[in-house]
């Protein structure tokens, strides 16, 4: 299911017209977007837990050449779901 899939079917379940939709969509997704950038977690019921985890620098090496390199640190998103769509998925 593709984003106009998404935002058709939920238009068509609320009774909302596909732009009203659309426009809520982005509005939801915003505020997480501003809630996880803030490093605050976000937690959806029934659904799951999205947070951003700090990955710790690390040593790699190229298979290859052998060569060892430093990779720096980053944020990374983590998703993790609910027991009950866990369930759902067994």
């Amino acid at each position: 299911m593709n984003n106009k899939e998404f935002i058709s079917e939920l238009a068509r379940k609320l009774g909302y017209t596909n732009k009203d939709t659309s426009q809520l969509v982005s509005t939801v997704i915003g505020v997480m977007t501003q809630e996880l950038q803030e490093g605050k977690t976000v937690a959806i019921q029934g659904f799951g837990t999205f947070e951003v985890k700090k990955k710790l620098e690390r040593i790699s090496v190229n298979p290859v050449t052998q060569q060892r390199m430093l990779i720096p640190p980053k944020l990374v998103l983590s998703y993790k779901p609910s027991t009950n769509l866990r369930e759902k998925f067994k």
